[in-house]
């Protein structure tokens, strides 16, 4: 049989959408390193968002970002120091303008130890610390380089608790309409952040299950970027939404893809809660827009004794339309591995008063 004949320097050669997308991503490399050293040159002083954590009596893991205080981004930092009620409104395409410090030493202070912690390209602050704690809230201090001293906080799980909620938060808690492009950007980027409509009843139940839960860690688990982290976390206490630790992504190209996958991020978190609390079972809250049945049906079936529940909310037949979502059937809860439970409804009353027959709450 004859060989074929290829071009030397064509064999094995990547796909040209592989070279496309590893293009992106160096030209997107070459795009931040041109507005960091710009940063720099203007003298915009350092920043650091603080966003609240979680862990364990033998551990905590703290979250923040540390960015350069351009003009345009000067409101993100209102709320750092107040209520995050008092923030003014803001457009939401003013959070993609941040100007993100990568490779910044951020030195965390956390119950009298001092820690110093590496942020990464896009500025992310997320370290595990090895520290023995109580159960409960604890205040953490950040700051890097000549940055002023920020104040956030860490929630300490007790060690007997059995209980945790993981809350989906686009067309969960807030009216979003994704994964629909043009809404999507147009919510994202357009409107004012005090025009996001929460979802009908989801805060109510929220609380509902905080009051019967107290001590139970609570985790907002999103595909958002962590630009918009500031934003989401004065809508949440504006509708009064729980306390919760946000688990946001990166958006961007990579050196494989054009975009993170969010369902990938999803799922790893879920598998990295399951890892770091191995005697929780989590209430699993999400909306059928997207991809959170799959998700959260596969998560039941590979750990069928980490869920207690799970909580769709069902989109009505408008809101499928313009987030393109499906309308799941009965059978999908068959699907689900025994012991644990699959609730749905289009309102956050409906699914408090089931919550309450499966004396949740």
């Amino acid at each position: 049989m004859a060989k074929s004949r290829l071009p030397r320097g064509r064999r094995n050669a990547p796909s040209v959408s592989t070279e496309a997308v590893n293009m992106a991503f160096k030209v997107a490399d070459r795009i931040h390193d041109y507005r960091e050293s710009t940063a720099i040159r203007a003298g915009n002083e350092p920043v650091i968002v603080p966003f609240v954590g979680y862990g364990t009596t033998r551990w905590v893991r703290v979250l923040g970002r540390a960015l350069y205080k351009t003009m345009l981004f000067s409101h993100l930092t209102e709320s750092l120091a107040g209520d995050q009620r008092a923030a003014s409104p803001a457009r939401g395409w003013r959070s993609f303008t941040s100007v993100p410090i990568s490779q910044a030493e951020v030195v965390v202070s956390i119950g009298g130890r001092a820690f110093t912690v590496t942020t990464d390209r896009g500025g992310v602050l997320d370290s595990r610390l090895e520290i023995e704690l109580e159960p409960g809230e604890h205040e953490v201090r950040m700051r890097t380089g000549a940055s002023e001293e920020v104040v956030s906080s860490v929630y300490v799980v007790p060690d007997g608790q059995r209980i945790g909620i993981v809350c989906d938060v686009d067309d969960t808690v807030m009216v979003t309409a994704l994964p629909r492009p043009l809404l999507a950007a147009w919510n994202s980027f357009v409107i004012s952040e005090h025009a996001r409509m929460p979802t009908p009843g989801m805060a109510v139940l929220m609380e509902r299950l905080h009051r019967a839960h107290p001590r139970a860690p609570v985790m907002y688990l999103s595909t958002g970027a962590w630009n918009v982290a500031p934003a989401l976390r004065r809508f949440l206490s504006r509708n009064a939404y729980p306390d919760g630790t946000l688990l946001l992504t990166d958006w961007g190209p990579t050196r494989t893809r054009w975009f993170r996958s969010g369902a990938a991020h999803k799922v790893d978190s879920l598998r990295r809660l399951v890892r770091e609390f191995p005697d929780v079972r989590w209430i699993l809250i999400g909306d059928d827009g997207q991809r959170d049945p799959d998700i959260y049906n596969g998560f039941a079936l590979r750990y069928p004794e980490h869920v207690a529940a799970i909580i769709i909310r069902n989109l009505s037949v408008g809101e499928s339309v313009l987030a393109s979502g499906r309308v799941w059937g009965d059978d999908r809860a068959k699907q689900v591995a025994a012991g644990s439970l699959w609730m749905e409804a289009n309102d956050g009353a409906t699914l408090s008063d089931k919550l309450r027959e499966a004396d949740l709450i």
